[in-house]
């Protein structure tokens, strides 16, 4: 009897230890439309049709419509541990067809302005790496890299991330490919876009206006997107950023939702607007002046595109 009543807790204990699936709060298939925080998020809400909250962890989740496809919309919140956090949570709490992220960046690429989009062809993580130490022979790194590590920055020796995807080793990679048929689809898209060149409401602004761009922002589809958990507003890093990894744009999570996609088998694909030139503005950062602007022609970008979609 000792025996048995022992056998039995021990059975009960390992039900209470197992990892219990999460509770889908919606079954419908959606796309998950992303952003990361305020300005991005409120760019989309009003376009939202029949929308539901949910809640969870403090996180607003809307389900409902965007262009007659279903969607839920989301803030990962910022930098890249939210991101991962987040992006795991809705792929585990609803029934995800793909993601699509929706915001703002700052320019690297110096063919790039405020307010133009991009859609990256691929994202990497260029903090993931080893700081080196200074010795007679110069800068040593703890290992070599190898022959895809792009060029040190200093002390900085880029070191690639770790990824894991179903029926595959895990790999050392330094940029995660957004989907290809995706990208496809925003090649088609993107033509005839036109975007916002003044901070909304634009119909109150008038030519000349510090709030008006010089020119109308336009969309560009390829290149490589870059991510980390730091605010980038230094001229010589985005130098390099553009020399080493061929950067276009930098942000603090596309690149780990990127991951979290890539892990789960996921299909998905990130659109920014420039907010600023992370470093290469004439006077100032001018990311507070222009994140509406940006978020706004990303959305409008990110309509065009889920309007576009199959389902």
């Amino acid at each position: 009897m000792r025996q048995l009543s022992k056998a039995l807790f021990l059975a009960f204990a390992a039900l209470l230890a197992a990892p219990v699936a999460a509770q889908k709060l919606d079954d419908t298939p959606r796309t998950v439309v992303m952003t990361a925080f305020y300005p991005e998020w409120h760019s989309l809400v009003p376009t939202i049709k029949d929308a539901h909250e949910h809640t969870i962890n403090g996180s607003t989740f809307l389900t409902g419509t965007l262009e007659g496809k279903p969607v839920v919309l989301m803030q990962s919140g910022v930098s890249v541990v939210n991101a991962a956090m987040s992006t795991q949570v809705v792929l585990d709490r609803f029934n995800v067809k793909r993601i699509v992220f929706s915001g703002i960046a700052g320019g690297v690429d110096p063919a790039l302005s405020i307010g133009d989009v991009v859609v990256p062809e691929n994202w990497g993580q260029y903090l993931e790496g080893s700081f080196a130490r200074m010795t007679k022979r110069g800068w040593v790194a703890p290992d070599k890299g190898d022959a895809q590590s792009p060029a040190n920055w200093n002390f900085l020796f880029p070191r690639g991330t770790l990824i894991t995807a179903p029926g595959a080793p895990m790999k050392r990679v330094y940029r995660i490919p957004v989907d290809a048929d995706l990208l496809a689809l925003a090649k088609k898209v993107v033509a005839g876009i036109t975007l916002e060149r003044c901070v909304p409401p634009s119909d109150k602004m008038r030519p000349g206006s510090a709030l008006c761009l010089p020119r109308t922002p336009k969309v560009m589809v390829g290149g490589t997107g870059v991510t980390a958990g730091i605010y980038a507003d230094n001229a010589a890093f985005r130098v390099y950023l553009q020399k080493a990894w061929k950067a276009r744009v930098l942000d603090m999570e596309s690149a780990a939702v990127m991951q979290v996609a890539m892990s789960n088998a996921v299909p998905a694909i990130v659109f920014r607007s420039l907010s600023d030139l992370a470093g290469g503005d004439k006077h100032k950062n001018m990311e507070y002046t222009f994140e509406h602007l940006a978020s706004a022609n990303s959305a409008h970008v990110v309509r065009a595109f889920v309007a576009a979609l199959p389902d």
